[in-house]
């Protein structure tokens, strides 16, 4: 199973702790999907697209 887990706009870098958090907090079910593999995709992926702004105002 493929993660976009680096580019996804949800997962961030925490200095305190000096490692990545994803900060969609997941209910019990969708935890277990996840944890199992049982998932393809995440259904929270949003790409981390710094220049998203900056096409949208042109």
């Amino acid at each position: 199973m493929a993660s976009n887990c680096d580019i996804c706009v949800n997962y961030v870098y925490d200095e305190d702790d000096d490692e990545y958090y994803c900060m969609v907090n997941l209910d019990e079910d969708e935890m277990y999907r996840f944890l199992t593999g049982n998932c393809r995709e995440c259904p929270y992926f949003r790409l981390d697209d710094e220049y998203g702004v900056v096409r949208h105002q042109m």
